[in-house]
């Protein structure tokens, strides 16, 4: 059944046509994804099916289906200031409790009532049991220190104020406020924004899970090949529909395009055939011929003729060789800082070598921007050193671009690292990351995230560096930008060849990204920061790290089941021991699980107690399904009471299953 039906939509911003006849349905348990450069309107049509006040469609419809609550990520959350986060979080669950009123309500009105009165009541209570169970049940305490806790709000930060909250805590209790709303319809727009990969994961895995429709847009790559069974693009004002997941998506869409260049293609030749029969025998003994062929023509062009296929601006991305650098770019020794009583990291050794590529992951406030400071001379740490070798030019894209200027224009900013410091070449540097003609002109301070992300990547890519250091470049960039960012930076750091203006740079690569997809593609070693002053140093990519790991990973290749464990695999690598010892230290620094009273119990025993709980529930629910319980008043009471007894020793005995099965 279609929850939401969007028809033939066209809304425009004066003359800019943003929306240009977009059709779509959303049907129940459907999970999809809309991709499209950033301002191409995928916001805008999430606004227009939430029904946010302001906005209305020019024509066309948007429809939901009668009874269907969507809830909307919006970018701006509407939260109580004088909440604490913990309280604020508790009031997504409004419907719960109404329902609870509810039910208890009903409990009351059927013990007195009899015939078809009862059973109206009796389908009006089933209903409300489907619903409650849908929303959490009654364990909604734990269902509300769950979501939190999985989008990294921890215990610290429960009694905190919103107010004094950070933007991206602000950002995380929204959705986490709308994840425990439970909608009929989630409408998530870059939910990612705020999260950490640990965060991620655990969005992943919950909505892998979601029973109830899901529209995302999203520039995470890897959310959306895990998450979704369809993509729509947007493009033009209008959507594509593409199957699969984003993987297949960009087989189809390239097929596509193919499919679309040929059949052009061969149209054109087919006019310019034509047009040159015309323009032979239009004065001659033929003329009426060509007068008649040269009509249809016109009626062809104008009402059959192909399009050409758009071919959309991309930046363009190559890398300025720089000097060649010493053998080893950085080495630390035994680097480590501390804060007060708070240990950020300690005792990190490692030698970076020139044309290494290491991914640096981690918690959010782990030290993962601190010991690139530190490596770089920026930060001094509070034990160790470092030493950076001879001839190293250093690139470094910060996440917050602190650094700049911003009352310079992007002419200003980019003309020092041009080759001669004329203002045509930092006027074709602009205009190849997509700023043309007044955009020039303005200064970095008014310019939106994506765009001035693209102003210091300009810098970066004409600066010569052998270099790079990246702390989440990724951020404000759509998918295609990121795509040519990440085929840049493999081609910057490939092995020496060629000469002159020919020659790859052989550059080295530091990225900080939670952009898994990204590290995958062009990190062969790791950083990993635990967030408790440990860092691990991993030979390999992204996917093996994660072969490695014990706890079960919903971010896996060849499975959806976010409870499955993730297969382990041997190789017969060089780094294979190397591997298997960083396996066994990440074993020795994991945080101990919280236990339970039921730890001490066997694993056979704690089964039996699961299967005879269960039981007794499945035994309460048949007599609560017999209507003459609710004529006596007194008895549906006691039973309602004994079943929220069983149900609450039942739930401990599940986490400890769980928390058994997490630990393997």
């Amino acid at each position: 059944m279609a929850l939401v039906s969007v028809a033939n939509l066209v809304l425009s911003f004066g003359d800019r046509r943003v929306l240009d006849g977009v059709n779509l349905t959303l049907d129940a348990g459907q999970h999809v994804g809309m991709v499209g450069r950033n301002g191409c309107g995928k916001s805008t049509l999430l606004k227009l099916i939430a029904k946010r006040p302001g906005l209305k469609p020019d024509s066309g419809h948007v429809q939901l289906a009668r009874g269907t609550k969507a809830g909307y990520l919006t970018q701006d959350p509407d939260l109580s200031p004088d909440h604490t986060l913990r309280e604020e979080a508790g009031t997504a669950l409004a419907e719960l409790d109404a329902l609870h009123r509810e039910i208890e309500s009903l409990s009351h009105n059927m013990a007195e009532a009899t015939g078809d009165k009862l059973d109206r009541l009796l389908k009006r209570y089933e209903l409300l049991e489907v619903r409650l169970q849908a929303l959490g049940g009654y364990a909604t305490d734990h269902l509300v220190d769950q979501v939190l806790h999985g989008l990294g709000l921890t215990d610290d930060f429960f009694n905190v104020k919103v107010r004094d909250l950070s933007g991206g805590q602000k950002g995380r209790l929204a959705l986490a406020k709308l994840l425990l709303a439970h909608p009929d319809v989630l409408l998530l727009d870059e939910p990612t924004n705020h999260l950490d990969i640990a965060g991620r994961q655990w969005l992943e895995g919950f909505l892998a899970t979601y029973t109830g429709a899901v529209l995302l847009v999203s520039h995470d790559r890897w959310v959306l090949d895990r998450v979704v069974t369809k993509i729509y693009e947007m493009e033009e004002g209008r959507l594509v529909e593409y199957p699969g997941n984003y993987q297949k998506y960009r087989e189809l869409r390239a097929e596509r395009h193919l499919a679309q260049r040929r059949a052009f293609d061969k149209q054109q030749t087919a006019i310019k055939q034509e047009q040159a029969f015309i323009a032979r025998y239009k004065t001659g003994q033929r003329a009426k011929q060509a007068r008649g062929r040269e009509k249809r023509l016109d009626r062809f062009k104008r009402d059959d003729a192909l399009d050409r296929p758009i071919e959309l601006d991309t930046m363009k991305l190559q890398f300025k060789p720089g000097p060649r650098c010493s053998d080893n770019a950085i080495i630390t020794h035994e680097l480590g800082v501390e804060y007060e009583t708070r240990k950020l990291f300690a005792n990190l050794s490692v030698t970076i070598k020139r044309g290494d590529t290491i991914g640096i992951i981690g918690p959010n406030g782990s030290g993962k921007s601190t010991v690139v400071r530190c490596m770089l001379g920026e930060q001094e740490p509070t034990a160790g050193h470092t030493r950076i070798g001879a001839q190293v030019d250093v690139g470094h894209y910060k996440q917050t671009h602190e650094h700049l200027d911003l009352s310079r224009t992007v002419i200003e900013y980019l003309r020092p690292v041009t080759p001669h410091q004329l203002e045509q070449e930092a006027c074709d540097l602009a205009g190849a990351f997509l700023f043309s003609g007044d955009e020039q002109g303005k200064q970095l301070g008014v310019l939106s995230g994506g765009e001035r992300s693209r102003a210091v990547l300009a810098g970066l890519v004409a600066g010569g560096h052998n270099l790079l250091v990246l702390d989440e470049p990724t951020n404000h960039l759509d998918i295609p930008s990121t795509e040519r960012l990440e085929e840049a930076l493999r081609r910057f750091s490939q092995p020496a060849s060629g000469y002159g203006q020919n020659r790859s740079p052989e550059g080295t690569l530091l990225i900080i990204s939670h952009d898994r997809m990204l590290l995958d593609n062009l990190a062969s070693q790791l950083l990993i920061f635990d967030g408790r002053g440990h860092v691990k140093h991993f030979l390999g990519t992204y996917s093996e790290y994660l072969r490695t790991q014990d706890t079960p990973d919903v971010v896996k290749d060849d499975a959806r089941d976010v409870t499955a464990k993730p297969k382990k695999t041997k190789t017969a690598k060089p780094q294979a021991s190397t591997k298997q010892k960083s396996k066994k230290k990440s074993k020795a620094v994991k945080a101990p699980r919280k236990k339970s009273r039921y730890s001490h119990m066997s694993q056979k025993k704690l089964e039996t107690m699961i299967e005879q709980t269960e039981a007794k529930l499945a035994e309460l629910d048949a007599q609560l399904a017999d209507p003459e319980v609710y004529q006596d008043r007194h008895r549906f009471n006691d039973l309602h009471e004994q079943r929220e007894k069983v149900q609450a020793e039942l739930t401990p005995l599940e986490e400890e299953w769980a928390r058994r099965a997490d630990e393997g």
